[in-house]
């Protein structure tokens, strides 16, 4: 059974994050499951700090769009979703390639939602494990 209240598809997903930070990152949406969503981000020129690693910063957005995007799929009709709270601990560098993320919620309720992110490299490996917290907005 599917956590999606709302209409979801790759195209979708992918289509809202143009021209926004999401297109300028690089981060493509990759899969969406029955009870999670993927999505993936190139460590390249737009990605890495100056040291030639993944920046860390960037593991956070890749979280937090894919929890916004789960928690706003999950949601009735009509309701919003907005980042509250978004934590990340940062496993293992990563220098080249890409690091996907997998998106599946720990907690679906009326008025909060966490989801948890983790990432990996192209090998399999972690790099990243991150929590967020979502607050839902009913409708007005």
């Amino acid at each position: 059974m599917s956590l999606w209240k709302k209409p979801i598809t790759l195209t979708q997903v992918n289509q809202n994050g143009a021209r926004t930070a999401v297109s300028h990152l690089g981060i493509e949406f990759t899969e969406v499951g029955d009870d999670f969503l993927r999505a993936r981000v190139p460590v390249d020129e737009r990605t890495r700090q100056p040291f030639g690693l993944l920046h860390g910063g960037v593991s956070v957005v890749l979280a937090e769009t894919l929890g916004s995007v789960g928690a706003y799929h999950a949601s009735p009709e009509g309701w919003m979703a907005v980042g509250l709270d978004i934590n990340a601990n940062h496993l293992r560098a990563v220098k080249t390639g890409w690091v996907t993320g997998t998106a599946r919620p720990v907690h679906i309720g009326k008025t909060t939602q966490v989801w948890q992110i983790d990432m990996v490299n192209d090998a399999g490996e972690p790099t990243c494990v991150s929590r967020i917290t979502m607050a839902m907005l009913a409708p007005r």
